[in-house]
């Protein structure tokens, strides 16, 4: 698979000069855009996304100005939680395509400018994974045990589960198992679905395997791998009892001794040398929920990873001094490592930002323009440059989160994000103004979607300069063109009036550019501010100048 990339796209889809993926790190300043494959385009009309409808999309993708784009999973899977449980690493699940269809996509992604980055699931393995039900069948003893974790129960006759630990979905994180002979037998962790069995990374064979499922997806062509749960794969010696109730509320708060262990740093040290064995900067990003920004800087020390989802900055709320103290923890914490800060606000598990952050499409667009003035790399989730809402009103029975199925027995499966309601933000995306599924595909889509999508569509913004389609484009067209943005790791923040966060990004070249963002919903008045000698680059909504500042408006100006 070669690793050129023929010319960007332009929004019409005719590409521009060739360029290549040798650019220095172009990790450091990236704009990723995140594909929810079951929701972008369906290419078979089953209702279904697929990678044959993500192929046809990607000149629109080329044409948004991102520079990667990142496929949640679409292995072969019995899609008890949408293809986090996989079965086969190796191969792509039917409902999606085929090697074929992979291998085509990659190619066409690479002659556009693009490049494409994968999930990757090792915490856990599908139950139907052939490991799995060969560790079943063998039953206690079996060496394929040690490659989960597998325990007697507690009890008089191990009834009980082995420690308190509790899933993420809801409920406790064991599940029993019969003995061949059909008497009750050991339990198994899963601290997500029953269906998604934990993997024991102590074990030697499952290290070997994901080594070498890295080298396969790399001979593909891939330019990197999303990990899922990265901060999950080593457990505490023992497996020890937490102790407490309600461990969701703990999540991201503390070490526990399922999450966020010190031996999950060994791993991504050996996955780095592979990933450095390959030309054009191979990357890895860590999805890893932690306590706090220095431990997330852990994952992407030199020697580890090259990115981390900055969730402390996504559960920030829309409030100056708030936004200011997270922007900073984020770039100190980064900044000793040598490492890019990542912002995001919404992605294929939370609230789309437009409901999360409240205050509608004008704060939505405003958070949008601070995220991309931040040194760093940015994370843009499917929809989100068309301002779609998150869907709150899906019946239930259309839902297909497995915790939303767990939610009526376990009051506690609804904390943390993990409510079961996370089909709202996986409502498939409106391409056209007219039609049964907005131009998804020609038979419909899995879940229904909003009878006024078709105003948000993508055929109805393309061309109006007032739309959110629009404005994503102004604003990655510019960051990509400023030398102020993007690159660096560190901002110089400037005096402003209260509910306002103003500051001034400079590129190695001298040139410099200042972002001010009003947090409020009341026009603020700041003229030496808000005049600044240079020229207005973008604004997220209306700016009548004279040194106002309009609620719920970011702006960038160029000096």
């Amino acid at each position: 698979m070669t690793q050129h990339l023929a010319g960007r796209a332009q929004p019409n889809g005719d590409p521009t000069e060739t360029v290549t993926i040798s650019q220095p790190e172009w990790w450091r300043h990236a704009v990723i855009y995140q594909v929810y494959p079951r929701s972008f385009a369906d290419g078979d009309g089953d209702g279904m996304g697929d990678l044959v409808g993500i192929r046809r999309r990607l000149p629109y993708l080329a044409g948004l100005g991102v520079d990667a784009v990142w496929l949640s999973p679409f292995y072969a899977s019995p899609q008890a939680d949408a293809g986090y449980d996989v079965a086969d690493y190796r191969a792509i699940d039917p409902m999606f395509g085929d090697l074929h269809d992979a291998d085509a996509l990659i190619r066409d992604a690479h002659d556009l400018g693009l490049r494409i980055i994968v999930d990757l699931v090792p915490n856990h393995s599908s139950d139907q994974h052939e490991w799995f039900q060969r560790a079943l069948r063998q039953g206690p003893g079996s060496p394929l045990r040690d490659r989960y974790h597998f325990r007697p129960g507690k009890g008089v006759s191990g009834e009980l589960p082995p420690n308190d630990w509790e899933s993420i979905f809801g409920g406790p994180a064991w599940t029993r198992t019969p003995n061949p002979d059909g008497t009750p037998g050991e339990w198994y962790l899963h601290l997500f679905a029953p269906e998604q069995p934990d993997l024991n990374w102590d074990n030697r064979a499952v290290q070997d395997e994901f080594r070498s499922l890295l080298r396969f997806w790399l001979d593909m062509g891939v330019d990197g791998f999303r990990i899922d749960v990265a901060h999950g794969l080593v457990k505490a010696a023992g497996l020890p009892d937490t102790g407490s109730h309600g461990q969701l509320r703990l999540l991201g708060t503390e070490v526990l001794p399922f999450f966020d262990q010190d031996g999950v740093h060994e791993i991504y040290r050996s996955w780095r040398k592979i990933l450095d064995e390959y030309p054009h900067q191979r990357i890895g990003v860590a999805e890893a929920w932690t306590p706090n920004a220095a431990r997330t800087a852990l994952y992407v020390r030199p020697d580890e990873l090259h990115q981390a989802f900055n969730f402390h900055y996504l559960n920030t709320p829309w409030e100056a001094e708030a936004l200011r103290r997270v922007i900073d923890s984020s770039l100190d914490s980064m900044r000793p490592v040598g490492a890019p800060t990542t912002w995001v606000l919404s992605n294929h598990d939370v609230v789309r930002h437009l409901t999360r952050l409240g205050g509608g499409l004008e704060r939505a667009r405003a958070a949008t323009l601070l995220m991309l003035a931040l040194p760093g790399s940015a994370y843009v989730y499917q929809g989100e440059e068309l301002g779609l809402p998150e869907v709150t009103d899906l019946p239930d029975d259309v839902r297909q989160d497995p915790a939303f199925f767990r939610r009526g027995s376990d009051p506690d499966a609804s904390s943390d994000g993990q409510d079961g309601l996370r089909d709202g933000c996986r409502v498939p995306i409106p391409w056209t103004a007219q039609g049964d599924s907005f131009g998804f595909g020609d038979g419909g889509s899995w879940l229904p979607q909003p009878a006024q999508w078709g105003k948000l569509s993508v055929e109805e913004q393309t061309g109006d300069p007032s739309s959110t389609l629009e404005l994503y484009r102004a604003a990655l067209a510019i960051r990509r063109t400023h030398p102020a943005l993007g690159a660096g790791d560190r901002v110089e923040w400037l005096a402003a009036p209260e509910g306002v966060l103003a500051f001034r990004r400079r590129a190695s070249d001298g040139s410099t550019m200042v972002c001010a963002v009003n947090t409020t919903d009341m026009v603020v008045g700041a003229a030496d501010l808000l005049t600044p000698a240079g020229r207005l680059l973008l604004a997220s909504g209306r700016y009548p100048g004279g040194g106002v500042l309009p609620a719920d408006t970011t702006v960038w100006w160029a000096e």
